[in-house]
């Protein structure tokens, strides 16, 4: 498998390398961006340079694929989208995202989630992708039920994160949702 990097009309979804380690970091650093996310903030640049490995250690491995959001116009890391928990010989994955506040609420994250979920569906021929958000995460829950995306129940102090355990709400998408919801899109 080889690192595809895929192209909507206003992003570009790349492979990240060690330049893109101070915007990811500007990124990842801000607590409304991880509060989220099931992940802490990032104290130190160099953890950023180290989740950059980390992305390419699960690629490698056939474990995930993270991509840098990047806008066509600046070139400018504006977050990342991936999938998770990749299981080829299941035909599983979770899907993931982080965008950079100054960049919420301008539709980035769905063009990226789209783009993620087409080659996910298409081109992995993934029959399942999950999603885990934390039970107040309104907006990720939104936008996940905009793309079909049904609620599955939630896994009880499932993330402990910032000093406290959170329950996670899962969501699915199935290929064959994904399709029917395509065929009357277009």
């Amino acid at each position: 498998m080889w690192f595809k990097e895929l192209e909507t009309k206003r992003l570009r979804l790349i492979e990240m390398g060690h330049q893109h380690t101070e915007s990811l970091f500007d990124i990842l650093s801000r607590d409304e961006v991880t509060k989220n996310g099931g992940i802490e903030s990032l104290s130190h640049v160099e953890d950023a340079r180290r989740l950059i490995d980390a992305f390419k250690s699960a690629f490698i491995n056939k474990r995930g694929i993270r991509w840098g959001v990047v806008l066509k116009d600046t070139g400018k890391l504006i977050g990342t989208v991936g999938i998770n928990q990749l299981s080829l010989a299941n035909k599983r994955a979770e899907i993931g995202y982080e965008i950079h506040p100054d960049y919420w609420r301008k539709q980035y994250t769905s063009e990226a989630v789209n783009e993620v979920l087409r080659y996910s569906f298409e081109e992995l021929k993934l029959v399942r992708i999950a999603a885990l958000t934390f039970k107040d995460n309104f907006a990720s829950a939104n936008l996940l039920k905009k793309f079909g995306f049904k609620e599955e129940g939630s896994l009880r102090s499932y993330v402990f994160l910032h000093h406290e355990s959170h329950d996670a709400m899962v969501y699915s998408l199935l290929c064959s949702e994904y399709r029917h919801l395509y065929q009357h899109t277009v």
